[in-house]
């Protein structure tokens, strides 16, 4: 297949160097996350494999009922992307290295090839098979129901049937804490966000963001711009550049590796910027603040988790902030740039979330 990377369980040499999310669905189901498990999150927004909390990792580097479970990942974009589908790879090398999973993946697909693609994993005997982005919602249901015995996972869809679950993280939360923080940092009182290809997964960010900035400057100006591409950098980058030249001093983003190029703009302008899905710091370490951290490699073990015990349902499901699948990244080295009142802000509002004192809204409707 065009683009599949196959990765022997006894031999991953790759070198490690998006986005398409969902909306807030009111067909949710409760799930384990807010156990040991969730609380073993890495809350630190690293962005690598979350470690597994103790007694639920399985023994010998095997799935505790002694079968080798073959596993597939679907990408929208690159796996060494430093985000939203680095995140994902990440979660399929933690399968790999702690449940013995054989392990392969597809990157860079077009929505024409989705469809092929998890037919010919299901074809080929794949157990369970991950769609990473809602793109990756209708075609699972199409496909599952000609593979009745391949289980379709779907992070950030909005769809479900008897083998296929859609795991959705609560990335307007992120959202919003990068918003308060672009707001307090801006000194011309003009922020921008970018993202990829307008849908509600995404939309349900960028308003995230503009609510946060509000919560700090309610006269903010919050530019906002849809590349129209999860991977093109240089369209990034031009809708950043537009931003920063019309006066905004912090830019912020969804927009996978097309987010890339508008990290890129900041730098070389050199006005601040936020990260997304992964910690991006390392892509500008002078420039950005922090990053929306989504912890995707526990999301996807929480799923796999219910085939390995049989506890798997087709359904939709939520997990945020309390449920270790969304955090913010350190500041690093821009720590001392931020004032220490605004940390103890965002401290509070993130405290806020995770207790259930506040809800961040999720609109998911685009905005004038």
């Amino acid at each position: 297949m065009k683009n599949r990377k196959r990765l022997a369980a006894a031999a991953l040499a790759l070198s490690m160097a998006g986005f398409g999310l969902t909306g807030c669905s009111g067909e949710t189901k409760e799930t384990a996350a807010k156990t040991e498990a969730a609380q073993a999150a890495d809350k630190e927004g690293a962005g690598t494999a979350d470690k597994q909390a103790e007694g639920s990792q399985a023994e010998g580097g095997q799935a505790a009922d002694g079968r080798t479970y073959k596993v597939a990942l679907c990408l929208s974009g690159a796996a060494n992307d430093m985000g939203w589908c680095q995140s994902a790879y990440d979660g399929l090398k933690l399968l790999e290295a702690d449940y013995g999973c054989e392990v392969t993946y597809t990157e860079n697909l077009t929505p024409d090839d989705i469809e092929a693609a998890f037919a010919d994993y299901a074809a080929s005997g794949y157990d369970v098979v991950i769609g990473h982005g809602y793109e990756f919602g209708d075609p699972a249901v199409d496909v599952a129901e000609q593979y009745p015995d391949t289980k379709f996972i779907v992070t950030e869809g909005e769809v479900s049937a008897d083998n296929v679950a859609s795991y959705v993280s609560k990335c307007e939360e992120g959202g919003y804490i990068m918003g308060m923080l672009a707001a307090g940092m801006s000194e011309s009182g003009k922020v921008g966000f970018i993202g990829p290809i307008q849908g509600a997964s995404l939309v349900k960010i960028m308003n995230g963001f503009e609510d946060g900035a509000k919560e700090v400057n309610p006269d903010i100006q919050v530019q906002t711009a849809w590349t129209g591409s999860f991977t093109d950098t240089a369209l990034g980058k031009e809708a950043a550049q537009a931003m920063i030249d019309s006066g905004a001093d912090v830019i912020g983003h969804c927009a996978n590796e097309s987010g890339t190029g508008a990290i890129n703009a900041a730098k070389e302008a050199k006005v601040y910027a936020t990260g997304d899905s992964y910690d991006q710091n390392d892509l500008a370490p002078d420039t950005i603040l922090s990053s929306s951290v989504y912890h995707i490699p526990h999301v996807i073990e929480l799923a796999f988790k219910t085939v390995v015990d049989g506890t798997f349902e087709g359904g939709i499901y939520q997990l945020g902030m309390a449920d270790g699948a969304v955090s913010v990244a350190p500041y690093h080295n821009l720590d001392a740039a931020v004032p220490d009142e605004l940390k103890q802000r965002i401290s509070d509002k993130i405290a806020a979330i995770e207790s259930g004192a506040f809800e961040v809204p999720c609109d998911t409707k685009p905005r004038a």
